[in-house]
């Protein structure tokens, strides 16, 4: 029984072993070129959809601190008011200042009159000494006394500035036109210079902030009609700038664009663009030689057209004429220069 299933196995073997060969020899109804199908670039391209996660953030946030020390008086707007730049936030006592303005401008009224007596003085040397009844020594002294006075008449000038400039510090204004974020002064409060007193946040320059990948800013820069979604709406946005530099730890550009309607800053959403270049479906890419590419047709053969750039998954920009044929059918086997035979 054994020696008979034997003998069947080897009769099959050898038939087919001799089926084989003449099976592989047998001619290919298309002359042994590979059949695909193809369309011009110009019906297969798209132009995708790009988005990134984006924020609304504005252009000035500043920490108002005291400038001088004392005691806080009053302040005169809350948190969530919206302020004019110059408008008056709060108030340090100004009694100490004030007295030391008028100081400083009683030394220099008394200079004033000093360097008034002296310039007499000296006019009168000057015709004494034209008249020889003094000598040059005695108007040399009332030049160089004249001279001391007028430096220590600049010192007083310098010395009221700051003392005027040090009790208009007592009045904290807002910078710029904005909201109040936060209000961190407290009526007899005593605050030293540098002690935050308010939070206010710039309401009309507002900007969107978004983080792209290097290869989707060149899309931005070319997209018609970018814009920033959020909460069921939509913004418009023009592009204002973008970074010169990589961020280390994201591998991502920050780029910058104006909202073209009011939106708060704090908002967050995504920021929307369409794709003005034309694009190869991620359908029709293939890998070969560790790049990725499309095949393309020309005088009967594939040719691979490798797309810098590409990624797997993602349409992927290409420089194709509207009227070149692409494979969009049976390219997963094809190789570079490989005859072709067009299914139509």
């Amino acid at each position: 029984m054994k020696l008979r299933c034997l003998a069947v196995f080897l009769s099959c073997l050898g038939a087919l072993l001799w089926i084989g060969p003449a099976q592989a020899q047998a001619p290919s109804a298309n002359g042994g070129a590979a059949l695909v199908q193809v369309r011009p670039f110009g019906d297969v391209a798209v132009r995708p959809q790009r988005e990134a996660p984006a924020a609304v953030v504005a252009r000035n946030q500043a920490r108002v601190a005291a400038e001088v020390p004392g005691t806080v008086l009053r302040w005169t707007v809350d948190a969530g008011a919206s302020v004019r730049r110059g408008e008056l936030l709060a108030e340090i006592d100004p009694t100490d200042f004030r007295l030391e303005r008028d100081r400083a401008q009683a030394a220099l009224q008394a200079t004033q009159a000093r360097v008034g007596l002296a310039q007499t003085q000296l006019q009168r040397t000057r015709e004494l000494v034209a008249q020889n009844f003094l000598s040059q020594e005695a108007l040399n002294q009332r030049e160089t006394e004249l001279k001391l006075l007028q430096a220590e008449l600049a010192a007083n000038q310098a010395q009221l500035a700051t003392a005027q400039r040090a009790l208009a510090r007592t009045r904290i204004t807002a910078p710029f036109a904005g909201t109040v974020s936060q209000r961190l002064a407290q009526a007899g409060e005593y605050v030293a210079p540098g002690t935050a007193l308010y939070v206010l946040t710039e309401t009309g320059a507002a900007e969107v902030s978004a983080q792209l990948l290097p290869d989707d800013v060149s899309g931005l820069r070319a997209a018609q009609a970018p814009r920033f979604e959020t909460a069921g709406r939509a913004v418009p946005l023009k592009l204002l700038r973008v970074a010169g530099a990589v961020t280390a730890s994201s591998r991502t550009v920050e780029v910058r664009l104006a909202p073209q309607e009011a939106v708060l800053p704090g908002t967050e959403g995504r920021l929307v663009w369409a794709e003005d270049r034309a694009h190869v479906p991620p359908s029709l890419i293939v890998l070969r030689e560790r790049r990725l590419g499309v095949f393309t047709v020309a005088d009967g053969r594939a040719r691979f057209v490798p797309l810098p750039g590409a990624q797997e998954g993602r349409a992927a920009v290409a420089t194709l004429a509207a009227d070149t044929p692409v494979v969009i059918s049976g390219q997963a086997a094809l190789r570079d220069g490989e005859p072709v035979s067009i299914d139509r």
